[in-house]
């Protein structure tokens, strides 16, 4: 007997907006399947009025209505039977933010939760991180977002410390970001990491998921900091446009993927970690399961 329902997720983050739609495929006396049906980008990166001006501008506030719209016709088009519509470090930190959630459910009729740093990376981590760690490890999960990065250190299989910084790749771009707040990153990681021997990174987001599928490997292998420097020094060769026609990146990716590459880079070196394993989880993997699980 196989039941298949259809749950969606919606990331509103500060460099994009997100809708996965996830095929939740339930078996007897088998692991519960969650595969990706869609999964639909828009590149509005709200984090650029937030972060500077302090609130998200008229004009998108508009393309956030149009997107909405799209997301809830695709919804009905895919039989989307429950969704959830979660947003990040923009929608919290511009002062309209409130406003903006209440003009979409009245446009869009879709219900946004503005959640903080601490409630983010523990929806990631509802994901399948869990099913990656191996209980015998270290690992410092590092999740690079447009306005924040999260940090979660798991010995174990548990986690024993998680933080939240406002260090992300819109905030660097726009010189948002001074050396107190790369100290505090700095501390925290070695503080944490001091006792363990070995560390391994995780890494979540956009911008190192692209970083590993331009590597070529195998989903299950590691990349070392080697790699991650050399990369990071030849895309900082690269003009703006030079990364679009040569990479075939995307015109919002091409930008923000030289400061993930530095954050990525300086936890590594701070946790003395040789190897960061990229596996495909984001915040919107997590809103579906944590869905399924009724966490939310």
């Amino acid at each position: 007997m196989i039941t298949i329902k259809k749950y969606a997720a919606i990331d509103i983050g500060s460099n994009a907006m997100r809708l996965l739609i996830s095929n939740i495929v339930e078996q007897q006396d088998k692991e519960t399947q969650f595969n990706k049906s869609a999964l639909i980008r828009v590149p509005i990166r709200l984090g650029q009025d937030a972060f500077t001006v302090g609130e998200i501008s008229d004009e998108n506030i508009d393309r956030m209505i149009d997107a909405m719209k799209a997301f809830k016709l695709l919804m009905k088009v895919y039989k989307v039977e429950k969704y959830k519509a979660c947003a990040t470090s923009a929608m919290r930190e511009a002062y309209n933010g409130k406003e903006v959630a209440e003009i979409i459910k009245a446009k869009a009729e879709i219900d946004i939760e503005i959640i903080d740093g601490k409630n983010e990376a523990a929806i990631i981590a509802s994901s399948d991180l869990h099913s990656f760690l191996k209980t015998d490890q270290t690992y410092l999960y590092v999740d690079v977002g447009g306005g924040s990065s999260e940090f979660s250190l798991f010995n174990n299989g548990k986690m024993v410390a998680s933080k939240s910084f406002k260090n992300g790749t819109v905030r660097l771009l726009n010189n948002m970001v001074n050396e107190v707040v790369w100290e505090e990153i700095e501390k925290w990681i070695r503080t944490h990491t001091a006792e363990f021997e070995n560390v391994t990174l995780i890494g979540s987001g956009g911008n190192i998921n692209k970083l590993f599928k331009l590597s070529g490997k195998m989903q299950d292998k590691p990349l070392s900091f080697l790699y991650l420097n050399s990369q990071y020094q030849y895309l900082s060769s690269l003009t703006y446009e030079q990364r679009i026609a040569e990479l075939g990146l995307n015109t919002d990716r091409a930008d923000v993927i030289i400061p993930a590459t530095r954050i990525y880079l300086n936890a590594m070196k701070w946790s003395g970690a040789r190897h960061l394993y990229v596996p495909k989880i984001g915040l919107a993997d997590g809103i579906v399961k944590a869905m399924y699980q009724g966490l939310i």
